[in-house]
């Protein structure tokens, strides 16, 4: 072992997920048995910065795996927010390792607390080690985050339920799904739940053809009903925001409020229901139903939080006690400055550097032609 290591901080930063107690498992069942002490941080950087730790005893939490949140809390503080200096900062904070009583720190989260972690590494050489938590599934560094297949089920759940009522009535429901920057949430449960159209910030839309011409497209095939998922950041094509769109503009995502990173909050704009407004203003879709003998009626479910909930499914925790086993491995090891990762079925190590860029659906991959074919192929297949 390169260096001496006697107790480690463990912090979660960022949103919550399925999966994040896992880790914290992992790592305590590898540093027990390596005779580390292991310390909690609460609140994500804020507590980092505070001073706000507890002690980690194994004993004190069998079988935490199976256990949704974190006992760490959590927090979206940025610890670079207002500074002049990057530099400056990131030698103060790796000075704070002394005040905590800590030799290493890892650090769970998604772009935004890794990124903090990369800069302590690369400023402050401090010792940290890097586990990649979003439940969007978008950092670069990993095939799969931990939370996300949990999150997929919950939503694919939701928009299979969400079909009986939508049967009854007769009704469009437009499900709003998270997913900031990329549509790894939406395009996963709406493909597996057979959503009628997906959207996802990837691929801006076009009111008028992607949602508008298949709802005439379908309803004049037969169907009764329909689902719409949303990702809470799709957002349209300007030429169809400047065209098509009644009761927003530029100017209204312009607006946006942001969070302590500087991203706009899309949530805020709450897409769903703005295609809903958009939608009940088309007289033409109005008619268009009613021709088929439907009365049209649209509503818009946002399911927001409610897809961080619940414990972790078998593969998250599975993945979760991986990426602790394996993140305390690389503190045994000296392999500071790295983040471990899920590259196939294997657990792989990446450079902070490198793993917390974002990662998108891309055009070629073969989601986006099996999303394509689903709202094609169906209404095609039933006309006369």
């Amino acid at each position: 072992m390169g260096i001496q290591i006697k107790k480690v901080g463990i912090l979660t930063g960022g949103g919550d997920c399925p999966g994040l107690n896992s880790v914290l498992y992992g790592i305590m069942l590898k540093a027990y048995d390596a005779g580390i002490e292991c310390v909690g941080i609460l609140k994500g950087w804020k507590g980092f910065m505070e001073n706000l730790t507890i002690p980690l005893d194994i004993a004190e939490h069998d079988d935490l795996h199976t256990v949704g949140g974190t006992i760490l809390y959590t927090s979206r503080t940025n610890p670079f927010k207002g500074v002049e200096s990057k530099e400056e900062k990131a030698r103060q904070l790796t000075k704070k390792f002394d005040e905590l009583g800590i030799d290493a720190l890892i650090t769970i989260g998604g772009d935004d607390t890794l990124g903090v972690a990369d800069s302590l590494y690369k400023f402050g050489n401090a010792k940290v080690v890097g586990v990649p938590k979003t439940i969007d599934n978008d950092i670069a560094g990993t095939h799969y985050t931990f939370g996300f297949w949990s999150a997929v089920q919950l939503a694919s759940n939701t928009l299979d339920n969400l079909t009986t009522t939508a049967h009854s009535h007769q009704r469009v429901f437009v499900v709003e799904v998270m997913g900031r920057d990329a549509g790894f949430l939406t395009m996963y449960s709406g493909i597996s739940a057979g959503a009628d159209i997906i959207l996802i910030p990837e691929t801006p839309f076009d009111l008028e053809k992607d949602i508008i011409d298949v709802l005439k497209k379908r309803v004049d095939a037969g169907y009764k009903y329909h689902i719409i998922a949303t990702s809470e950041g799709a957002y349209p094509k300007l030429e169809s925001l400047n065209r098509d769109f009644k009761t927003i503009s530029k100017e209204t995502i312009d607006k946006l409020p942001k969070d302590t990173y500087g991203n706009p909050l899309l949530a805020k704009l709450g897409m769903s229901r703005i295609i809903v407004d958009e939608l009940n203003l088309r007289d033409d879709l109005k008619e268009e139903f009613q021709k088929n003998d439907i009365d049209f009626e649209c509503r818009s479910v946002v399911l927001g939080h409610t897809m961080r909930a619940g414990t972790p499914n078998s593969f998250d925790r599975i993945l979760g006690l991986r990426f602790g086993l394996a993140a305390m491995k690389l503190v045994l090891n000296g392999e500071f400055g790295n983040m471990v990762s899920l590259q196939g079925n294997k657990i792989k190590t990446v450079p902070l550097s490198e793993g917390v860029k974002k990662k998108y659906i891309t055009p070629e991959n073969d989601k986006m032609e099996l999303r394509d074919l689903l709202v094609k192929i169906r209404y095609l297949s039933k006309q006369k």
